[in-house]
């Protein structure tokens, strides 16, 4: 876009290269015709001239000659009438060419001023069909620069909806990540999916509602799993909390530690596993599988994302176990000593050690993640916001960019559009 300001009030105002290269034209074009009425005149002056030293030399030529005749007819008075007419005849002569030849430059110079206003008349002619042109030309670019505009404004609607759809989606997904929450209770979510998989990789499994208060208290849900021989490979002991946005005291996770724990020994489960929604700002619990067992021995809290994942973690590290347990009972039929296998348990430790931290920094990981894409989409909304204020600011000089306004202190300009507007009516 070029700069171009106004020398009489000092507005500055933007035109594109079309634009600018339109009005640099119409200048040139001004300087075009000024030229050639000024070479109109000299050629006019030039013919009157030449028309004056014409005549000035035939006058100069006659009395030339008359000056001979009489120089002649004194000189020669005996022949004085046959010279007389002599020279009277070459007189005549001469005054009849010098009047040819000055009928011939009255001609001439009527000619060239013919020629010269033709080319003034045709350089109107192409300079009316030029303004003409540039004319629709800026029309058409007001026409495109306001389509353009609202295409734009469209757009960037479309694209803010887009962003707040995905911010809204994002800040959702990392706190409730594939849970319905409306209408549906986390025990039921949870229930529904692990029975989505229960036929193809817990085939041997147990998980049903914990319906044995005899002792005084129940967890939610009991998960057992056993080999095709019956051996229990694993158990774990789950509780489910969520709590509605609109209660007035909010519990605690590690308010339901104690009694899950109390839960898991009494119902003879290896693990206990606390599913909850309870303090949803927490970038504790929202950075993965928490591991508690400092507080009360293999407890883990979870987000109901990470429900599926930590079962098959617990239930891989049962299988390498039970595995280990079949190896001992080999080896201890083989009288091997014992420290071969507490080295095998030890490796497991490490391994199944390994495995959990390397599975709970992806999830951290996981969760970084998210939470960058939510910043990038925020800085994304903030940018269109930026570019609608620009978009409107461009839309506001379209709109007041006009023929009246590009001709304003252009008197010339002013008064071909004003012929032009005449013609047209």
């Amino acid at each position: 876009m070029q700069e171009i300001k106004c020398p009489k009030c000092g507005e500055v105002f933007q035109v594109d290269e079309s634009g600018y290269a339109a009005i640099v034209k119409q200048v040139r074009d001004k300087e075009f015709i000024k030229e050639i009425q000024q070479r109109e005149q000299s050629i006019a002056s030039e013919k009157q001239m030449a028309v004056n030293l014409a005549v000035q030399k035939t006058v100069s030529e006659k009395d030339a000659i008359i000056a001979d005749l009489t120089a002649r007819l004194r000189s020669g008075a005996g022949d004085k009438e046959a010279a007389l007419r002599e020279a009277a005849a070459k007189a005549q002569l001469e005054l009849t060419r010098k009047d040819m030849e000055l009928s011939q430059l009255r001609a001439q110079l009527q000619s060239s001023q013919k020629d010269a206003q033709l080319a003034v008349q045709t350089a109107l002619e192409e300079k009316n069909a030029q303004i003409m042109a540039l004319k629709q030309a800026v029309e058409t670019e007001k026409l495109t620069a306001e389509l353009n505009g609202k295409a734009a404004q469209e757009q960037f609607q479309r694209d803010l909806a887009m962003k707040d759809e995905q911010i809204a989606y994002y800040r959702d997904f990392k706190a409730r990540q594939s849970t319905k929450m409306i209408g549906e209770s986390l025990e039921q979510h949870c229930l529904t999916e692990f029975n989505r998989i229960r036929a193809t990789a817990f085939r041997n499994a147990y998980f049903e509602k914990d319906n044995d208060a005899r002792t005084g208290s129940k967890g939610d849900f009991i998960f057992r799993e056993s080999t095709e021989e019956g051996t229990e490979i694993l158990s774990i002991m789950f509780e489910m909390k969520n709590e509605m946005d609109e209660t007035a005291t909010k519990h605690r996770n590690e308010d339901f530690f104690k009694e899950l724990d109390k839960d898991r020994r009494e119902k003879g489960c290896e693990y206990a596993v606390l599913v909850t929604l309870l303090e949803p700002d927490s970038e504790l619990y929202n950075s993965g599988i928490v591991d508690v067992s400092y507080r009360y021995p293999k407890m883990y809290v979870i987000r109901p994302q990470f429900f599926i994942p930590l079962i098959s973690i617990l239930r891989n590290a049962a299988l390498n176990a039970v595995e280990y347990r079949q190896q001992l009972a080999v080896i201890q039929n083989q009288n091997i000593d014992i420290t071969n296998f507490e080295n095998e348990m030890n490796d497991f430790k490490e391994r199944f050690n390994t495995n959990y931290e390397r599975a709970s920094k992806r999830f951290k990981d996981a969760i970084d993640e998210i939470d960058k894409t939510i910043t990038h989409l925020q800085k994304t909304k903030d940018a269109l916001l930026s570019s609608e204020n620009n978009l409107r600011l461009a839309n506001n000089k379209a709109q007041d960019l006009s023929i009246k306004r590009l001709t304003k202190n252009n008197p010339t300009m002013q008064a071909k559009f004003a012929a032009l507007e005449r013609n047209a009516e």
